[in-house]
């Protein structure tokens, strides 16, 4: 008897059983799809753990990133579909994963008196998705956020450019609108950038018949 309570008493106090790959997967995308999303990575991301080989891994790596990206937890939701690229280059989401990539730096853009990284970023990230899928639906997506990344990097260089002048640094202004001319010509700001480099060159050469 005395044997029987201590087994018992053992038994009382060992954990539960882990859940399977499978209920893992299902109680993560059921916390996905009522957008719970921080429990549907807490799920993913014991599925990975536990099952790395599992058939659900892949799926548990794909949609920890998309819960990132629902958070606005864009560096968190790149490193992720950054990592799944890297494991699966052959996957048929790839895809889907490139366009997300560029669409959380998308996310991220400033105006145009900031930093661009961000807007360069996606711009190359959506310009890669659509040398590689030229066919793919997410391409055609892709393509209008592209015209608003030149239209953003254009404008950036218009605003530095326009500080210069004012500035009175010709050389480095019309560096700036000369840019605009050969990277981005068709956003809209082909003339105005040609005005300002008329401008820049006879300021230029105002300076220099001086001296």
């Amino acid at each position: 008897m005395a044997i029987i309570l201590v087994f018992a008493g053992c038994a009382w106090f060992q954990p539960k059983e882990e859940k399977s790959s499978q209920e893992l997967a299902r109680d993560g995308m059921e916390a996905f799809q009522a957008r719970k999303y921080d429990n549907a990575i807490e799920s993913f991301e014991k599925l990975k753990d536990y099952y790395p080989f599992s058939k659900f891994a892949m799926l548990a790596e794909l949609k920890i990133a998309d819960s990132h990206f629902h958070l606005k937890q864009y560096d968190e939701a790149i490193f992720a579909y950054e990592e799944f690229e890297r494991l699966h280059p052959r996957n048929e989401a790839i895809p889907y994963v490139i366009y997300q990539i560029g669409y959380c730096y998308y996310q991220q853009m400033d105006t145009v008196d900031r930093d661009q990284t961000s807007t360069q970023k996606a711009l190359e990230a959506f310009e890669r998705l659509t040398k590689q899928f030229p066919n793919d639906s997410h391409t055609v997506s892709a393509k209008e956020l592209i015209l608003n990344c030149l239209k953003t990097l254009a404008g950036h260089e218009f605003y530095v450019g326009y500080y210069y002048y004012k500035m009175k640094h010709y050389k480095a202004a019309l560096h700036r609108f000369k840019n605009i001319l050969t990277y981005y010509p068709d956003v809209g700001l082909h003339y105005k950038a040609l005005q300002y480099i008329t401008l820049c060159e006879a300021s230029i050469k105002k300076i220099e018949s001086k001296n």
